[in-house]
């Protein structure tokens, strides 16, 4: 259980050894629909991030797979590919430091 003063958004998410980020998505994308651009990739699960201001998604997200070989194959077959009229930008997704909130 995280502490009340870090990150209130935290949860549980798989290991970011084999997560993929998800650039440049149209807002209309939601987490299903992302799962099944991914779904030939073996992906196994998706989050949408949202903007808690604005109460929107932000334009990307991220894909969680099983193996490093599924993540190669995602990132070469889908960057650059069409999602509801955006080229998308796919790569490994790289580990943020949690952020202090008060």
């Amino acid at each position: 259980m995280a502490a009340p003063w870090w990150d209130s958004e935290y949860k549980d998410r798989s290991s970011l050894e084999y997560r993929v980020y998800v650039g440049n998505l149209p807002y209309s994308v939601d987490e299903q629909t992302l799962m099944d651009y991914f779904a030939d990739y073996g992906a196994i699960s998706a989050e949408i991030a949202w903007d808690s201001e604005m109460g929107r998604p932000r334009g990307f997200g991220f894909v969680n797979f099983e193996d490093n070989e599924s993540v190669n194959a995602a990132i070469h077959g889908m960057n650059g590919q069409d999602i509801g009229g955006r080229k998308v930008t796919v790569a490994r997704a790289q580990m943020r430091p949690r952020r202090w909130r008060a």
